[in-house]
């Protein structure tokens, strides 16, 4: 999901995405520590997606 599409969600869709992506990158991580995972750039992409919605998050808190 790039930044415009996270701009147009609202403040809670935003949150649930943010846990959503944090608990994803939990289980990503332990499939990595276990050797069960094939694409080790997924948690890269994860991380870069979770700090775009938090920047989002930020600007709409900075804003008010």
């Amino acid at each position: 999901m790039n930044a415009s599409e996270l701009r147009d969600l609202a403040d809670g869709e935003l949150l649930e995405k943010e846990r959503e992506l944090t608990r994803e990158l939990w289980k990503t991580k332990i499939d990595n520590f276990t050797n069960q995972l094939d694409d080790s750039a997924k948690i890269r992409r994860l991380r870069r997606a979770i700090a775009r919605v938090k920047t989002i998050m930020t600007e709409r808190a900075k804003q008010s």
